[in-house]
């Protein structure tokens, strides 16, 4: 899938941005999402989320995108190493974002960029807007839906899910532009800082297949 991505990189300047892109201690970035009328299909994937605690399970067509999907988790593992030491709790969270970003059409890249800009794969972390977990998820959305129970937001399916969802119901309302999308994800659409630093930070994250 071919999205536009209306950037500048090299405009992504000050404490922060240098901060992010050198790996040190950064001033936190995570804003909060915009309550908003949702469409059907927005609010069943929702929905879905709370209602389902297991983590998904890949299937794959055969066995080459299999293995591929394998070199992929280990060199994923290997980044994430020092941020989510336990083995398990590491390929738990790389296959469940794995299976969401696929299942909402994103590349997985920029959703791991945004998951450190926002929570440097923190769990439990909680921004000053109240954002919660890894993806900053506002409380209000377990509301939108009905459930109104935002420490599900700490489950780590229900917080990808709902990421995911939110991100890809944005990118849809803003016509592909990912810069415009990261911006209303963080409730600053049209400013740079926010889109440029997961972008930059996108790139921790790529991942060129070479199987042997």
């Amino acid at each position: 899938m071919t999205l536009s991505r209306r950037q500048c990189l090299g405009g992504a300047t000050g404490v922060a941005a240098g901060a992010l892109l050198l790996g040190l201690p950064r001033v936190a970035l995570a804003g909060a999402q915009i309550e908003e009328p949702l469409i059907d299909s927005v609010r069943t994937a929702l929905s879905s989320a709370i209602h389902n605690s297991a983590p998904p399970i890949p299937e794959f067509k055969n066995t080459d995108s299999r293995l591929a999907y394998l070199r992929w988790l280990g060199n994923m593992s290997e980044r994430l190493k020092k941020r989510i030491p336990d083995w398990s709790t590491r390929k738990e969270f790389l296959q469940t974002i794995w299976y969401e970003s696929r299942r909402s059409g994103l590349d997985v890249s920029l959703v791991l960029g945004l998951v450190q800009v926002e929570s440097n794969f923190r769990k439990f972390a909680v921004s000053s807007a109240g954002a919660r977990g890894y993806m900053q998820v506002m409380p209000f959305w377990t509301r939108v839906i009905g459930d109104s129970d935002p420490s599900k937001l700490f489950h780590m399916q229900t917080n990808l899910r709902f990421g995911c969802v939110i991100l890809r119901h944005y990118l849809d309302r803003e016509r592909g532009d990912l810069f415009l999308t990261l911006g209303r994800y963080n409730g600053s659409r049209g400013q740079s800082p926010y889109p440029n630093a997961v972008f930059a930070n996108q790139r921790n994250w790529t991942f060129v297949d070479r199987p042997d």
